[in-house]
């Protein structure tokens, strides 16, 4: 039996998307040697990731260390000539402002059991964001509490402490077959992968392409 139900933010319940992640991307288009937003998106997930990556326990780095990395990185590989403090808070604008899923609202709302969000990013701008959004999860669990960014088991273990559920009695719900699938297979929590483009194959997990095709209830 189901007794809660963990849930990424980033690509799952909100979008990777906005005004600020527009903005952000065409400042970087048009102040560096990067022109095409496709490869400025993609060189600035890559540099996050490695970063998440290598940040662990003693190494950790909060996501906004992380993008004052990234954003020095840019400047003195790809030239980049901007206002680093304006682009940094358009980061801190985006975590809190992206768009919600349309499936994602339905999905919070008519879950019978308690929803906890897990994310890398910090708890104040999800909160933010949820509140904006309407919505109340049971509770937001954050890479900072153990630092350790998924997929490391640390922060679905600090998901199952703080909803006081064993790991059989609770799913996971992401986007990211890395980050959200292996972390919490990682934790004996069973995950489910939601892919909204159909073009993931992974045959060894439930995969769905809209949250409204997962009905929990009590």
């Amino acid at each position: 039996m189901v007794k809660a139900v963990f849930i990424d933010y980033t690509g799952t319940t909100v979008q990777e998307g906005g005004d600020e992640l527009q903005e952000i991307i065409m400042r970087i288009c048009r102040n560096s040697n990067i022109h095409d937003p496709k490869e400025a998106v993609g060189r600035w997930w890559e540099l996050m990731k490695q970063y998440e990556e290598s940040s662990y326990k003693e190494a950790y780095l909060t996501e906004d260390e992380i993008v004052e990395k990234v954003l020095a990185d840019l400047c003195r590989m790809d030239g980049l000539k901007e206002n680093l403090d304006e682009l940094h808070e358009l980061f801190r604008g985006f975590w809190v402002n992206a768009p919600l899923f349309d499936d994602a609202e339905r999905f919070y709302n008519r879950c019978e059991v308690p929803v906890y969000v897990i994310t890398n990013n910090g708890v104040p701008y999800v909160e933010e964001s949820m509140k904006k959004k309407g919505l109340s999860p049971a509770g937001i669990i954050s890479a900072d509490m153990v630092r350790a960014y998924k997929p490391h088991r640390e922060v679905f273990e600090k998901a199952l402490q703080i909803s006081g559920c064993r790991a059989e009695e609770t799913v996971h719900i992401g986007d990211s077959y890395d980050s959200d699938v292996l972390g919490a297979q990682a934790a004996g929590i069973w995950p489910i992968l939601v892919d909204r483009t159909g073009k993931q194959q992974h045959n060894d997990i439930l995969t769905v392409q809209s949250l409204t095709d997962i009905i929990i209830k009590e």
